[in-house]
């Protein structure tokens, strides 16, 4: 009976041994794939950033040169047409460009 028990409680005891030794190695395991994926996520992070800022830079810019050219196309057309538009519209217009 006392072989029986010493054989269980060592199973027992190899069980928990098992347990706890694959705790610390996830631990370890955690922090090496931790570390390995923040280096990556960093990565993306940078790239994606610099890709969004060169997206709205670059919309920016297009948006300044349309508004700039839109303006001085309404420019020379309110010059040319001056009441085929709507009069608030050019007056506006001119106002915004004058200014």
């Amino acid at each position: 009976t006392h072989r029986t028990a010493a054989r269980t409680h060592a199973r027992t005891h190899a069980r928990t041994h098992a347990r706890t030794h694959a705790r610390t190695h996830a631990r370890t395991h955690a922090r090496t794939h931790a570390r390995a994926h923040a280096r990556t996520r960093a990565l993306a992070h940078s790239r994606t950033r610099a890709l969004a800022h060169s997206r709205t830079h670059a919309l920016t810019h297009s948006r300044t040169h349309a508004l700039t050219h839109s303006h001085t196309h309404t420019h020379k057309h309110t010059h040319k047409h001056t009441h085929t538009h709507t009069h608030t519209h050019t007056r506006s217009h001119i106002h915004i460009y004058c200014l």
